[in-house]
């Protein structure tokens, strides 16, 4: 079975609903149809929910965030929000990367346990797969702090399953 690179998952170009193999930020002064012009896209990012929250891949297994304002909750904390969308896109990430062309992923359970919040700083992810099977997959995320402290850790399973005819682009975490 061949195994994929994270380089070959395309980016959405969100202005034009087209796959580009470009991972550098998706800039537009609007579009011929009037549609409003496209937010820039972080570099690496692969669809609007990581390009908006800021994710970028160190490698498959490893995805960081920087904490920004837009992140912070009501209550002035890091949203939950954030980090199970970094736990699922990092975990989506470590498997996609050992699938064969022929295959698609898709989450089918996260179980996230919130240890410990920050409200600035940098955010590491990253992820183990501990089993995987024809039509599964079992990984492990830890999500800490850059000054070192643990503040998630998650479990998750994900499906295998055959890639339907004639799709285009990635079919994995949160698509």
């Amino acid at each position: 079975m061949r195994r994929r690179s994270l380089a070959c998952i395309p980016v959405q170009d969100s202005a034009a609903g087209r796959q580009t193999a470009d991972d550098s930020p998706q800039a537009s002064a609007g579009t011929a149809d009037g549609q409003a012009p496209a937010r820039p896209r972080s570099p690496g990012a692969i669809d609007g929910v990581t390009g908006f929250m800021g994710m970028r891949w160190q490698d498959a297994q490893t995805v960081k965030l920087t904490i920004r304002p837009e992140l912070i909750n009501a209550g002035g904390l890091l949203s939950g929000v954030v980090t199970y969308a970094l736990v699922d896109y990092c975990m989506g990430s470590t498997l996609w990367a050992q699938t064969s062309a022929e295959e698609a992923i898709a989450t089918i359970s996260i179980s996230v346990n919130y240890i410990q919040t920050a409200v600035e700083g940098e955010l590491v992810c990253r992820t183990t797969l501990d089993r995987r099977n024809r039509r599964t997959a079992v990984m492990r995320s830890e999500v800490h702090h850059e000054d070192g402290r643990l503040l998630v850790t998650a479990i998750g399973s994900y499906t295998i399953f055959p890639r339907r005819k004639g799709a285009t682009g990635p079919v994995g975490p949160a698509s």
